[in-house]
């Protein structure tokens, strides 16, 4: 079974037994790109480091951090808007139970 791999599914996972890359046929002689050698698409292909293998759970971490933020800033919120209206009933009840007073000491 002599297939070959394709990017996404090579037929060895090994770097040392795969094909080494080969220069583009359509490409001008002299082009700025160098002709890649085997070394280079070994490099390539071992360029795959941990941290970037990472970097989405970094990334997770990060926007869960933001949105424990984001809720945090809105219940401190909703606690200022409770705190505000229990202060303005506090001061109606404060007026109430003045002219209440008042009224006890005029009769």
């Amino acid at each position: 079974m002599n297939t070959a791999g394709t990017i996404d599914r090579p037929v060895t996972h090994d770097p040392q037994k795969q094909a080494p890359m080969k220069p583009s046929t359509y490409e001008p002689a002299g082009s700025a790109t160098p002709d890649v050698t085997t070394s280079g698409a070994t490099d390539s292909r071992q360029n795959r480091t941990r941290e970037m293998q990472l970097i989405p759970e970094a990334m997770a971490r990060a926007h869960m951090r933001e949105r424990l933020h984001e809720a945090e800033r809105e219940r401190q919120a909703v606690r200022l808007v409770a705190a505000r209206r229990m202060q303005r009933r506090a001061e109606r009840a404060s007026r109430r139970a003045r002219r209440a007073l008042a009224m006890a000491v005029m009769q």
